[in-house]
């Protein structure tokens, strides 16, 4: 997820000032001036203000990427700063203000590569806040999920729409692949760290199916705020790590399913050992100058992973062994985390040997 919200800021960070009027360009080198180098939150905001007052005044257009996006950088400027609060405030006006810009203007003929724009504009907002929510310096689960399953619902009618009824003329390109991918990770990424494992699963599956088969996020699903459930290893699930563990743990409440016997725990755990073992062949496959450290970082996720699946069946000889192993290979490429999880797992293990 967090390679998804760098892709976002930095496409709608404020760069080209040929693209602004003088007397706005000059404010808004004032206010990068005292957010970048010499960093005096009151003057940048200051001049972030009135760069977006004058804009207002010379008749910008407010929809338009140089101005939303000198808005986003605002807020991306709070959050350097540690307002977090205030970030968000500043994205929950920018996206009100796209909302009723779509539902007033959106249909109307002329506006289709306006809506196009101002439409995934609003995705990658609303994505943006849902991570902000789901973050603990705010921690509103319920806000999380609304801000993404909203991104999710109009990102995917939008690709129907097009399906269906053809790209009309003047309509933008819409988003790419690996932007829907990323956003279904986020939404999945949000399920997991309910436990929701039932829903987390298949979003995990179709974000796997957007990947480039050579890509090492096929391998990794990079998530700033998404804790692997089973594994308790934060920042840094896979792609076909996190379907693993979900499909073991996907059981759905019984008020969602009355009249459906619960997924035998065996063929679940056979699920999930099946995707751990096919993230380690996936990522062995990929070479330079394809393969990062995304592919290493995943071979030791999916090898604790298996540790965890042979600990949960009682095989307590083989999930030493993926431990070990998966220790040995987090030691290797200085993935601190992996090392951590798998010492404090081993003390519980060795409690049972």
């Amino acid at each position: 997820m967090l390679i998804y919200i760098n892709y976002i800021y930095q496409t709608y960070i404020v760069g080209d000032f040929k693209a602004y009027p003088e007397p706005v360009a000059a404010k808004l080198r004032r206010a990068l001036y005292y957010s970048n180098i010499d960093i005096q939150p009151k003057n940048a905001v200051k001049y972030y203000r009135q760069a977006l007052a004058l804009s207002d005044e010379m008749g910008l257009d407010p929809f338009s990427d140089e101005i939303l996006g000198v808005k986003i950088q605002l807020a991306s400027f709070f959050e350097k700063i540690h307002m977090y609060q205030k970030a968000v405030d500043v994205l929950e006006i920018v996206r009100g203000d796209c909302l009723r810009w779509l539902e007033q203007l959106g249909g109307k003929p002329g506006n289709e590569r306006k809506r196009t724009k101002v439409l995934g504009k609003t995705i990658g907002i609303s994505i943006r806040l849902g991570d902000y929510y789901s973050d603990a310096q705010i921690d509103n689960q319920e806000a999380a999920e609304e801000r993404l399953v909203w991104a999710v619902t109009a990102m995917l009618k939008e690709q129907k729409r097009r399906e269906n009824g053809g790209v009309k003329e003047g309509d933008e390109q819409w988003m790419s692949n690996e932007e829907i991918g990323g956003a279904l990770e986020s939404l999945g990424s949000h399920y997991e760290a309910k436990n929701q494992h039932y829903l987390a699963a298949p979003l995990f599956l179709q974000a796997l199916g957007l990947c480039p088969a050579t890509s090492c996020h096929s391998v990794v699903l990079s998530s700033s705020s998404s804790i692997s459930i089973l594994l308790a290893l934060a920042n840094l699930p896979l792609t076909v790590n996190n379907l693993a563990v979900s499909l073991a743990q996907q059981n759905p409440p019984p008020s969602l399913a009355p009249n459906q016997p619960p997924a035998a725990a065996a063929s679940n755990l056979s699920s999930a050992r099946q995707w751990a073992l096919k993230s380690l062949a996936l990522a062995a496959s990929i070479k330079p100058p394809e393969r990062n450290e995304e592919c290493d970082e995943g071979c030791a996720v999916a090898t604790i992973n298996l540790g965890d699946f042979a600990a949960m069946e009682g095989d307590i000889a083989e999930a030493k062994r993926r431990y070990e192993e998966g220790k040995g290979i987090s030691k290797g490429i200085g993935f601190r985390r992996g090392v951590q999880r798998v010492e404090e797992v081993l003390r519980g293990v060795e409690k049972k040997i």
